[in-house]
């Protein structure tokens, strides 16, 4: 059996790969990290005309989904270039109101990209909430917008992400939002932008050991290297096929596995980007701390390991 993404799909990855790798998307995410929004949100624009957040909008509310297989494509490249924002809260968004009266006030927007939308954690803080509206509190009765100015952000390990505080709860949205089927979409959007990290952080190390001489010998030619990128090449390999097999199916715990297999697999390839890079790769200002950072951020995204493995155990056990 062949497991191979389609003509347009294959098109589809290198349109936002060269339009990525055009956009300096590191200075952006420097940029964002500061709390700069104005390149961040022209490059979310043109994500947007790209059709990436239509992916997960129905037809009706101008958008093209749900197509969960070409959103999965689009953010393995969104996680290559570490374009910062909240990515997967705004589908999860999306998902979250497409069935609602509301969903025609905030989805054709949304699909656009012409607003950016943000999801309250079970922790109660949304990522990035100063730069979008509008920003979703799940509550007791339904889902429903935070009323009024979130708190400061705060700082966080990957310092692209700003989580900060919501204001309490305001106008309800929908008594009966889809949270199961939101998270799903969540877990699958975080799997396909952490595999995007992993592979960044594996292109960038073997281009600086390549580099990097010791002993009068390029440090790539040492055995040791070599087994520690192949054992990363082999992890990030092995989570793709989950990725995209779980996009086909959107079943919870495929999803669930898709998740902890990506997530392992770009942490581990960041632990081994890290090692092989030497004191360089512990400096913010160099660029490969745009990817460690948010390689250890995306693991405990939208579901802990614990709780993918939670998920899909019962179906092992079955």
């Amino acid at each position: 059996m062949r497991f191979l993404l389609d003509t347009e799909q294959q098109a589809f990855a290198r349109s936002l790969h060269a339009m990525l790798g055009a956009a300096d998307a590191a200075t952006v995410a420097r940029r964002w990290s500061r709390g700069e929004h104005a390149s961040g949100r022209a490059l979310w624009a043109r994500i947007g005309r790209a059709g990436v957040f239509a992916l997960a909008v129905p037809e009706e509310f101008g958008g093209v989904g749900p197509h969960p297989v070409e959103l999965a494509v689009a953010f393995v490249e969104l996680g290559r270039y570490a374009v910062p924002g909240p990515l997967v809260e705004t589908v999860m968004a999306a998902v979250l109101l497409g069935g609602s009266e509301t969903a025609a006030r905030f989805l054709p927007e949304l699909a656009a990209g012409t607003a950016v939308a943000t999801v309250a954690a079970p922790n109660g803080y949304a990522l990035d909430a100063d730069a979008s509206c509008p920003r979703l509190l799940p509550a007791p009765d339904g889902l429903r917008l935070s009323a009024g100015a979130p708190g400061p952000a705060r700082r966080s390990l990957d310092p692209a992400r700003r989580p900060a505080p919501l204001a309490p709860a305001g106008e309800l949205l929908t008594p009966d939002p889809p949270y199961e089927r939101a998270l799903v979409w969540a877990r699958l959007a975080t799997a396909a932008q952490a595999l995007g990290v992993g592979l960044a952080l594996l292109d960038r190390t073997v281009v600086h050991v390549g580099r990097r001489v010791q002993f009068g010998v390029s440090v790539g030619s040492f055995q040791a290297v070599k087994h520690r990128l192949a054992d990363a090449r082999t992890a990030l390999d092995f989570a793709r096929p989950l990725l995209f097999g779980a996009a086909l199916s959107m079943r919870p715990a495929d999803v669930a596995a898709a998740k902890l297999k990506a997530c392992e697999a770009a942490y581990a390839t960041a632990r081994t980007a890290l090692q092989l890079h030497g004191a360089i790769g512990y400096t913010a200002e160099y660029d490969l701390s745009l990817w460690l950072t948010k390689a250890r951020a995306l693991r405990t995204a939208w579901g802990t390991p614990e709780e993918c493995r939670d998920a899909v155990l019962p179906r092992c056990a079955g």
